[in-house]
């Protein structure tokens, strides 16, 4: 191999590797839109997660039993109202 075709077979690979790492994928078009019940169902499984670390912490003694009564609270108002809207969408 010579050096000119050493220096060409350079050049190719770097307007190749240029080529793949920034040519423009149409990945955005292909994605369907959120409905607001797809955001509120996400919402859901996260607010059960956040009551299940909670009830972990409070098992392990991170919380005091006032403070954790009142997040507890919070979350599961948060949760209810959540549900209504879920429930209210779903039979619309």
């Amino acid at each position: 191999m010579t050096t000119l075709q050493g220096e060409i077979a350079a050049i190719a690979l770097t307007l190749a590797l240029f080529v793949y790492t920034f040519w423009p994928e149409n990945v955005f078009a292909s994605q369907r839109q959120k409905t607001r019940l797809d955001y509120l169902n996400e919402r859901k499984e996260q607010l059960y997660e956040n009551l299940r670390d909670l009830n972990f912490e409070f098992k392990a003694g991170k919380y005091p039993k006032e403070d954790f009564e009142v997040q507890r609270t919070l979350l599961e108002q948060e949760t209810a109202t959540l549900l209504a809207e879920i429930d209210h969408l779903e039979q619309a």
